[in-house]
């Protein structure tokens, strides 16, 4: 069981995280990460989407024909992202308008449907709950750095505006990393995204080409000597 947890802990982090390795959920990752906080607050939606999504589907997935199986997963996601738009509208109001239209497309979003489907309709309540919380993380985590790196790149500034997500004491946490910054706009607008994404694609396949290099070299060389078969004649 110890080992199933490790291995979706890798797959949602790294393997087969769901921005990187499977390119699902690209459009609001790419719309909303011009800064640490609209990246973060949407990052923490889709997590929670994803586990509760998860855990319905799980529970529900012995009473459910295969004939209107997908419809009710769709239904069940729609009704955790209505969930969380109610919440942010209750406790993070400014942040739910800058993030707009891209909260309820959650709905559509594929790595959510992906996962009730691939995994959480196949297994008990526990490893789906885990599962969506890997796949969510793993996500957030590519929204994070992605929204850092614009943010610092394109005003350099980090973490401002992170009041609109923790309140008013979170106005502190704005740091000013370049003094006299001339800003980068390209880092901010649609094309600056993308950039960065594929930056971030091509530093995770680097690693991993670096990972399984070591691996190979660390090898045990298989010991003793082997036998040689020889043909032909001899004179």
């Amino acid at each position: 069981m110890q080992s199933d947890f490790k291995e979706l802990t890798v797959k949602g982090l790294w393997s087969n995280n769901p921005a990187l390795v499977q390119l699902l959920g690209l459009c609001p990752l790419l719309a909303v990460t011009t800064n640490v906080a609209n990246a973060l607050g949407l990052g923490l939606a889709t997590l929670f989407v994803l586990v509760v999504s998860n855990v319905a589907v799980s529970l529900v997935r012995g009473l459910v024909s295969n004939a209107i199986r997908l419809p009710v997963f769709v239904l069940i996601i729609a009704s955790a992202v209505t969930c969380t738009e109610l919440l942010m509208q209750a406790y993070t109001f400014e942040l739910y308008e800058i993030l707009g239209i891209f909260l309820p497309l959650i709905t559509t979003n594929c790595a959510i449907l992906g996962r009730a489907e691939a995994f959480a309709s196949k297994h008990a309540v526990i490893p789906a709950a885990y599962d969506g919380l890997m796949m969510g993380l793993g996500f957030a985590l590519v929204l994070v750095a992605l929204g850092a790196m614009r943010e610092l790149l394109g005003t350099g500034i980090l973490f401002a505006d992170m009041q609109l997500l923790f309140g008013a004491q979170a106005e502190t946490w704005r740091w000013v990393v370049f003094d006299d910054y001339q800003p980068f706009l390209l880092a901010v607008l649609p094309p600056g995204a993308f950039i960065f994404t594929g930056l971030l694609i091509a530093l995770k396949n680097r690693l991993d080409q670096h990972f399984a290099s070591n691996k190979i070299a660390r090898a045990p060389i298989e010991a003793g000597s082997k036998r040689a078969r020889v043909t032909g004649v001899i004179r």
